[in-house]
C-alpha cells in the first residue's frame, strides 16, 4: 500500500518521514520524495495509528494526499524537481518525462495542474529553477556561468532575463544582497 505525502521536496524530509514513522513504531517498507510504500493496508488495519501519523505529518508540515488529482499534482511537482537537480543528464524534455513517468497525455496532465495550481507546468518549473538559482548565489560558490551549466539555460543571458522576470532584479543585483530573506521555501511554491 502506498500513501502519498504533500510537501516532501528534499532527502531531510524523508528522513524527518521516516523518523516520524519509527517513533510511531509503524512498519513500512521505503520512503520517497511523496510516498511512504507499507507492506500491508495500514489505513484500514490501524486507524488509530493512522490517525497519530497524519497529526504528526502535518506538525511538520506535510499532508496526506487522499485524490487522485492531488497525488498526480504532487507528482508532477516532484518530477519538476527531479529534472532541475540533473538537468544535464536528461535526454527528455520536462513534458516528456513528466508524461513518460504518469502514462498520461501531457496537456491532460498540464490541464488538470493549471486549473488546481493556478499556474502551468511550466510557470512552477521556471520557479523552482530561479529558486535554485538564488540558493546557488547565496552560497557564493560558483560562478553565473556554473550555475546556468548545472541548471540548463542556454547561456547565462538566458538565465539572467529568466531572473529578472521573475525576481524584478539581475542574478548580480540578488548575490550583492547577500540575505538569503529573498528565498523562498520549495514547499511554498
Amino acid at each position: 500500500m502506498k500513501l502519498h505525502i504533500k510537501n516532501m521536496v528534499c532527502q531531510r524530509c524523508i528522513l524527518a518521514v521516516e523518523n516520524t514513522l519509527h517513533q510511531l513504531d509503524i512498519p513500512f517498507t521505503q520512503v520517497q520524495l511523496g510516498v511512504i510504500d507499507f507492506t500491508e493496508p495500514f489505513i484500514d488495519s490501524q486507524p488509530a495509528s493512522f490517525s497519530k501519523l497524519n497529526q504528526a505529518l502535518e506538525t511538520l508540515g506535510f499532508e496526506i494526499l487522499n485524490s487522485k488529482q492531488s497525488q498526480m499534482i504532487e507528482s508532477i511537482k516532484r518530477i519538476c524537481l527531479t529534472h532541475i537537480s540533473a538537468p544535464n543528464h536528461n535526454t527528455l524534455k520536462l513534458s516528456e518525462r513528466i508524461s513518460d513517468a504518469l502514462h498520461l497525455d501531457y496537456s491532460h496532465l498540464s490541464q488538470v495542474f493549471s486549473a488546481v495550481e493556478g499556474l502551468t507546468i511550466e510557470q512552477y518549473f521556471i520557479t523552482q529553477r530561479i529558486e535554485k538559482v538564488k540558493e546557488l548565489l547565496v552560497y557564493d560558490e560558483k560562478s553565473l556561468s556554473e550555475i546556468a551549466f548545472d541548471l540548463g539555460f542556454s547561456s547565462v543571458a538566458h538565465l539572467s532575463s529568466q531572473f529578472k522576470k521573475v525576481t524584478g532584479m539581475t542574478p548580480t543585483q540578488f548575490r550583492a544582497l547577500k540575505t538569503p530573506e529573498h528565498r523562498r521555501p520549495l514547499d511554498k511554491l
